[in-house]
């Protein structure tokens, strides 16, 4: 079995590396310092079980779990912590499995037997019940097994697509399998929403135009699209202006 071990403490990471070769030294292990370079040791390698600690610089672990549940065969995971507070009733209330450090052999061996693959409404789940979390710094898309990832800083808009959600900035778009509700909750400090079917990144707005037909349209930072700002939403579009403004 390969094995991709994620931490950002080298020692953690040999720590558990020694356990798993006690147990079998069949394994393949492989190791990733954060969730960014874990997603990009999965493109490569292709793991069957991710052991990933949940608090970690440049992306946490929490965030790497749900780009990679957009995977059509996502590795198995099991989240390591450090911790134990109210987080941990999350992963039990969820089924998630979790190894609390210091991690001993005998519950390691029972986390690689029974690691089961995760789903985005569970991960979810976590990041609700732990406020500390960090909210995510990237989408993703996922196509052909392989996982696109787009800085939350760089997008402009995302407009509902029939079940897809379409994320665009500077002279680019990707679906992603998420729906504009969600994405609204999790950033109502960063996107704005002017039509039932967009939202807009309030730090890319240029300005609002008023066309001759009376309809209104957002100008964005690098796009050459205007969006249709419905009227249900424009005073509250109006507001978020003069704020930014």
């Amino acid at each position: 079995m390969k094995i991709l071990i994620v931490d950002d403490e080298q020692l953690a990471r040999e720590r558990l590396k020694d356990l798993i070769h006690d147990y079998d030294k069949g394994h393949i292990i492989l190791q990733a310092d954060n969730g960014l370079t874990a997603l990009q040791a999965v493109a490569n390698e292709q793991p069957d079980v991710i052991l990933l600690d949940i608090r970690m610089p440049v992306m946490d672990g929490l965030e790497a779990a749900y780009h990679l549940a957009a995977l059509k065969s996502p590795p198995a995971i099991v989240f390591t912590t450090a911790y134990q507070d109210h987080a941990i009733d999350a992963f039990d209330a969820n089924a998630i499995d979790y190894l609390l450090k210091p991690i001993r052999n005998e519950r390691l061996q029972l986390a690689l037997e029974k690691a089961r693959m995760m789903n985005r409404a569970r991960i979810t789940r976590l990041r609700e019940v732990d406020p500390d979390i960090k909210p995510r710094t990237h989408l993703s898309s996922s196509s052909q097994g392989k996982i696109q990832l787009i800085p939350i800083s760089e997008v402009r808009y995302l407009k509902a697509e029939q079940k897809y959600v379409m994320a665009g900035w500077t002279g680019r778009e990707a679906l992603l399998n998420e729906s504009l509700k969600t994405l609204e909750a999790e950033f109502p400090h960063r996107f704005l929403r002017i039509h039932r079917n967009a939202l807009v990144a309030l730090e890319h707005i240029e300005a609002l135009d008023k066309d001759k037909d009376g309809s209104f349209r957002i100008r964005l930072h690098g796009v050459s699209e205007r969006l249709l700002t419905s009227r249900r939403h424009l005073h509250a579009v109006r507001r978020a202006i003069r704020q930014l403004a």
